[in-house]
């Protein structure tokens, strides 16, 4: 896409940023109602606003020509100082990427996807990783297109 810009999320763009919530939270209450509820979004503004503000964790969004944000990317650095099993590499870990259901098709996920990736690498990240929900198997083909591979595995047993 052309005519799409990358920048790093503000204030300003939290109602179009609550839109794309609300579309992610349906996707995995449709996959699996047992375990997200239906009409919800994962922050509060209070909670989004503070997000947008610190810079551990930053959030960029995909905007058009016109300026309308078409997609996010929610990004925490994770590091593991001191620990006894793990190395203390730093990780970009994409909690939450979403492209607006009527941009799907359009590379947004594609475009966003790399400048998160070229800012990772410029940030001295040694991954980025992220989680995707068996329930979304589109993301997860989307993520495998995009280079990603699995390195966990969460596993389930319903009782």
């Amino acid at each position: 896409m052309g005519n799409l810009t990358i920048r790093r999320a503000t204030a300003a763009d939290m109602p179009r940023i609550n839109d794309l919530l609300f579309q992610v939270a349906e996707v995995h209450h449709h996959g699996r109602p047992d375990l997200f509820k239906g009409g919800a979004k994962k922050y509060t503004d209070d909670e989004l606003a503070a997000i947008l503000a610190d810079d551990k964790t930053p959030v960029f969004v995909a905007a058009n020509a016109e300026g309308t944000v078409l997609g996010y990317a929610f990004c925490v650095f994770q590091q593991h100082h001191n620990n006894h099993v793990l190395t203390d590499v730093k990780t970009l870990y994409i909690d939450d990427l979403c492209v607006d259901e009527q941009a799907r098709g359009e590379h947004v996920g594609s475009t966003l996807y790399r400048y998160v990736l070229d800012f990772a690498r410029k940030s001295g990240c040694y991954n980025v990783t992220l989680n995707v929900w068996s329930c979304n198997p589109s993301a997860k083909q989307f993520y495998e297109r995009m280079g990603l591979t699995p390195y966990k595995i969460g596993m389930e047993q319903i009782l």
